[in-house]
């Protein structure tokens, strides 16, 4: 059997996990999860994330049909977000993410600070 292909141009593997592998986009989807909600509250759900990072993480899921995006007109202008279908297909697939990561994230970070340490137990640069 040959094994597949996981070549950066021909792999759809790949192309989803540069979506995802944003920390951004996939925070934006979890804050998502539960329905529509403006762009206020997704800002205020997400700690850390500037208006500009935002703004060009929802553009680009859009772009890649995960998010949609309503405009009400009114001063200011009233702007919702939603999961579209293939959006909310991600989300059982991000469950199993974060799952994982609460249970094997202690686990991570011991190897990533043995690994710093060294063989020999001296730091390394």
């Amino acid at each position: 059997m040959k094994p597949s292909d996981i070549s950066i141009t021909a792999c759809s593997y790949s192309h989803v996990l540069e979506i995802l592998s944003n920390k951004w986009s996939a925070l934006v989807i979890y804050a998502l999860e539960s329905g529509t909600i403006r762009y206020s509250e997704i800002k205020r759900r997400i700690d850390g994330i500037s208006q500009k990072m935002l703004t060009q993480t929802l553009r680009q899921l859009e772009r890649d049909g995960l998010v949609s995006r309503k405009v009400t007109p009114s001063v200011p202008p009233i702007v919702d977000y939603t999961l579209t279908p293939l959006g909310n297909t991600l989300i059982p697939c991000m469950k199993m993410l974060k799952e994982w990561a609460s249970e094997h994230y202690s686990v991570v970070r011991q190897a990533r600070e043995q690994y710093d340490l060294g063989e020999d137990g001296a730091a390394v640069r």
